[in-house]
């Protein structure tokens, strides 16, 4: 019985040591009773990310937590297709950046994570003068690869517009 007592004050001390060196070195909390790590970036470093190394992107970062993230295109003329809809490149765009931003904030900085598929279903048509919301919701991480999934709205729209699947690799570290 005492043994069992000893282990499990190591334990405890250990998580104790982890939660100390992980907030010392990021700055950011660690759950230990849940055993997730928040986010390892914030919103307005992913933002400022996005800005620095990919300025061509209109997407904008909401939202980011623990495997998941919210992100917004402001839709404009540029990316409306005959027939005024939201062309699918510009949907497929933003699946893309929610997973990546998504990723990122949990595993870091690491800019060479690349897309290995991406696979999208229009369910309905968007509304052209509404901004696309994406929520992108990781739910394999692994070493080597990430899947999650994105579910695509039109801002103040009830209902899905388009509906992707997304799985990531992820370089040695």
């Amino acid at each position: 019985k005492k043994r069992l007592f000893s282990v499990v004050y190591l334990k405890k001390t250990f998580y104790e040591f982890i939660r100390f060196a992980f907030e010392a070195y990021f700055g950011k909390p660690i759950s230990l009773k849940q055993r997730i790590i928040m986010s390892l970036m914030t919103v307005d470093e992913l933002n400022d990310l996005m800005r620095r190394e990919f300025p061509q992107s209109q997407t904008i970062l909401e939202a980011i937590s623990s495997k998941s993230s919210r992100v917004r295109i402001p839709v404009n003329l540029s990316h409306l297709r005959p027939g005024g809809t939201v062309s699918g490149p510009t949907m497929m765009s933003l699946a893309d950046t929610a997973m990546y931003l998504a990723l990122l904030g949990e595993i870091g900085p690491v800019l060479l994570a690349v897309t290995t598929n991406l696979n999208i279903h229009f369910v309905r048509k968007p509304e052209p003068e509404r901004d696309l919301i994406g929520e992108c919701s990781i739910f394999k991480l692994g070493k080597k690869l990430a899947v999650g999934e994105v579910k695509i709205f039109s801002e103040g729209i009830d209902g899905v517009v388009a509906h992707a699947t997304c799985t990531y690799s992820i370089p040695e570290r």
